[in-house]
């Protein structure tokens, strides 16, 4: 295994951990609970040990994306921060289309509180999973 796929292995690992554990405790600052293993379960109809399991995965894959794609596209961009950050957004939207495109296949929950505040909760947990991301996948490995 190359040194950028084991930066981007870990670094999805720890991205997807930090992520959650900031949606996990934004309900105490006001936030809409948010769970995206349990989302992943629901829709499916399998435990909740599959969402996190899916969870996780998908956040190894889109770490593994970071480092062998996106990271070329983004050279000119010098500060390793914005370009987690900018991740972390294309991430999100990638994220809405794929939650739209899985509604029209799957049962979705019922939201529990505000949507927008649920949009701004989403879009801040992709931004830190990208920004983590970017501390762990190196541009020249």
């Amino acid at each position: 295994m190359t040194t950028k796929l084991k930066q981007a292995l870990i670094g999805g690992i720890i991205g997807t951990a930090v992520m959650t554990i900031v949606m996990m405790i934004a309900p105490m600052m006001g936030m809409p609970k948010m769970s995206p293993p349990e989302l992943l379960s629901m829709m499916i109809g399998f435990p909740v040990l599959v969402g996190w399991i899916m969870h996780f995965m998908i956040g190894i894959i889109f770490a593994i994306a970071y480092a062998l794609f996106f990271i070329n596209l983004v050279k000119k961009v010098s500060n390793n921060i914005l370009k987690g950050a900018l991740f972390g957004m294309a991430v999100f939207i990638f994220a809405q289309i794929m939650m739209a495109i899985m509604g029209m296949m799957f049962p979705m929950p019922p939201v529990e509180g505000s949507m927008m505040l649920m949009m701004v909760g989403s879009l801040l947990g992709h931004v830190i999973f990208g920004i983590t991301v970017a501390q762990f996948v190196k541009e020249q490995a």
